[in-house]
């Protein structure tokens, strides 16, 4: 029986960014990841690196994501966050203080900055791009249907269980995707309706997330939320590292693995890798706690998964399907 597969998705990003709203962007995490990188392929997994503006622009990490493609130790994916990618448009009177959704953009724009991205990557790493996540995790039809055009295997935007619509973009806007009614595992998306699955040729790999309660005190909860007057998603676990829930995580990989799916999802941002480079990992005790749950998660994770790239993922699903 075939091993489900782990797949290793990292937003390589800017250092901090969510306290950036001033406009300068430094990218000194470039030389916190190959640490990460070595711990991977000690346990023979694959990550994928899904990477934004000013990453793809620093030499250093060109040259460490073309070391990476050469020994095919991982994968060279797209992240895009809207108000810091080219070409510029300004949204609001403050694109660095809102951070506007790419979905927000009108759509020659969206296209735009997809299509200068995916020619930035492709230049730099001298690979095609095929798997993406949008930044801020806000995804539509809009945005999947420019993905396809540019020949894109796979998406991996989608958080089940989550509702993003609190989380601002524009001031004009309506906030984030709400995906708590959306699939958990994997689907061909419909172009008109990204939570229905269909032939679109692009594949939604879900976020691994489950509830953090049992059925009756997730319902007994939203339904004080509601009383209240909160909107608010349900409390869920992520299988992403943020500090001292290696049992939260170890827990999600048995759920979802029970549940059917043939793979598990894990995510975690460049920047968390460098001390203060993230809210959560603050100095480097943090980080050192941060590589013991990392050892011991990826210890127990590999003889009960096989490491893949979210496109050789696509492939093996495309295989398996003209069989």
């Amino acid at each position: 029986m075939e091993k489900p597969a782990f797949l290793i998705t990292l937003d390589t990003e800017g250092d901090n960014l969510w306290r950036n709203r001033h406009g300068k962007v430094t990218t000194r995490n470039t030389g916190f990841l190959p640490r990460f990188q070595a711990l991977c392929e000690k346990y023979h997994f694959k990550p994928t690196w899904l990477t934004n503006y000013e990453m793809a622009s620093d030499p250093a990490y060109v040259e460490f994501g073309r070391d990476l493609l050469a020994r095919q130790q991982g994968e060279i994916g797209m992240h895009l966050h809207a108000w810091h990618s080219p070409p510029e448009h300004r949204l609001t009177d403050d694109d660095w203080r809102y951070q506007p959704y790419l979905i927000e953009y009108p759509e020659p724009v969206l296209r735009a900055k997809v299509a200068f991205m995916t020619e930035l990557l492709e230049n730099n790493f001298g690979v095609k791009m095929r798997s993406h996540r949008a930044g801020r995790w806000a995804f539509n039809s809009v945005y999947a249907r420019a993905l396809l055009d540019l020949d894109y295997w796979v998406d991996c935007s989608v958080t089940p269980r989550v509702d993003w619509r609190n989380s601002s973009g524009a001031p004009q806007g309506q906030g984030g995707t709400d995906y708590r009614h959306f699939p958990d595992s994997a689907y061909y998306i419909d172009l008109n309706d990204i939570a229905r699955p269909a032939q679109s040729g692009l594949l939604e790999l879900p976020m691994s997330i489950q509830y953090r309660y049992g059925a009756l005190t997730t319902q007994i909860k939203q339904i004080w939320n509601q009383l209240r007057g909160k909107r608010r998603g349900p409390s869920v676990n992520w299988l992403r590292p943020c500090g001292g829930n290696l049992a939260q995580m170890k827990q999600v990989v048995g759920q979802t693995l029970a549940q059917g799916n043939d793979y598990v999802e894990f995510m975690l941002h460049s920047s968390e890798f460098m001390p203060d480079g993230s809210p959560t990992f603050k100095n480097e005790s943090d980080i050192e706690r941060l590589y013991e749950d990392l050892e011991q998660l990826f210890s127990w994770l590999q003889p009960r998964t096989q490491g893949m790239t979210l496109s050789e993922y696509a492939t093996r699903k495309r295989l398996k399907q003209t069989k």
